[in-house]
């Protein structure tokens, strides 16, 4: 949860993140609707119940249940993340079973033909299935890596998950200074200054404001 806390770090989310992982979602529907489309062939008659078959209606009604799951969480919830993607996990059935179908007719027109050939398609989907396995365990951390921790010994953070971070003791802050709505400027005693910009970050003036208020504080104490 994204509770602003001095003693500990505070998660930065992108202030699109919603919107971003909304569009993500949706990519995968339609392959969840043709699965899970399955079903009407069992119902009507014109397709037997098979594992497989039922293996792809739970996975694409279980893609569509935790879809809906998902937008009404980012609704409520959009700075806060979960620690297993489940969304993801579906995605990456998805993803198996597409790869799985690619495959199996390759295969049965290699057995007509006699004539076996190496498809990257099939592979592909597979690898995409492992990394979206990965992303479904590994997004948490992705997320904790653009933080904002304010300590009484100073202040580190990063502001983008693959990018240099920041970090600062009070012994090596001369001042901090506001700067447009959004971004503060560090002055640092060496003379040297650093801008750490809020602008895409969820709420990103409260957190500068926060920052603000945290070196405030700590010279209050010192006087």
């Amino acid at each position: 949860m994204n509770n602003p806390s001095a003693t500990g770090p505070i998660t930065l989310y992108h202030k699109r993140r919603a919107r971003i992982e909304r569009a993500k979602g949706l990519s995968h529907v339609v392959p969840a609707l043709v699965l899970l489309s399955g079903v009407f062939g069992v119902i009507t008659g014109q397709e037997p119940f098979t594992l497989l078959l039922g293996l792809e209606v739970l996975v694409g009604a279980a893609y569509v249940l935790l879809l809906l799951r998902e937008i009404q969480h980012l609704r409520r919830h959009p700075n806060h993340h979960e620690r297993v993607a489940w969304l993801e996990l579906a995605a990456a059935g998805i993803f198996a079973i597409e790869g799985y179908h690619i495959w199996h007719r390759h295969h049965e027109a290699a057995l007509r033909t006699g004539e076996h050939k190496f498809h990257v398609l099939p592979w592909l989907y597979a690898a995409l299935a492992v990394w979206y396995v990965g992303m479904a365990f590994g997004i948490a951390r992705i997320y904790e890596r653009r933080h904002l921790h304010l300590h009484a010994n100073g202040f580190s953070g990063r502001m983008h998950p693959f990018r240099r971070g920041f970090s600062y003791t009070w012994a090596e802050v001369d001042h901090l200074e506001p700067s447009g709505p959004t971004d503060v400027l560090v002055h640092r005693s060496n003379g040297q200054q650093q801008k750490i910009s809020f602008a895409n970050v969820y709420n990103g003036s409260a957190l500068r404001d926060q920052l603000l208020a945290h070196r405030q504080a700590k010279t209050a104490d010192a006087t």
